[in-house]
């Protein structure tokens, strides 16, 4: 079976793809076992914990990710440096994540068959 990696690098209310990239990775879950979530760069900012989406008309879909847990998602890394750069290594997360180097995020990147960013 092939390996799906979703990569999240874009902050997550200026734009929908952050939310679109969560759809498609549930949809996907009910066709591929073998999934990895990347969370890099600005993305890192969609695992803040208690955003308040509806300061800026924004719907909450952060909250959804916890979803990942029913849909036996497991493998889900955060970049530690993304995470350093924006200050948010001590911030409380939205849900769970390995937090690895980007050496690491680079050579599970490299493991997947497929990666769709978002």
């Amino acid at each position: 079976m092939k390996k799906l990696g979703f990569v999240f690098h874009s902050s997550p209310h200026a734009t929908a793809s952050g939310r679109e990239g969560l759809d498609a990775l549930l949809a996907a879950s009910a066709y591929s076992e073998d999934i990895h979530v990347f969370f890099v760069g600005e993305g890192v900012t969609q695992l803040v914990g208690e955003q308040r989406p509806e300061h800026v008309l924004g719907r909450d879909y952060i909250s959804s990710f916890k979803l990942m847990d029913l849909y036996d998602i497991e493998q889900v890394y955060a970049c530690q440096k993304g995470l350093e750069d924006r200050g948010l290594l001590d911030t409380p997360l939205a849900f769970d994540v390995e937090i690895v180097s980007s050496r690491d995020i680079a050579s599970l990147m490299a493991s997947c068959h497929h990666l769709l960013s978002f």
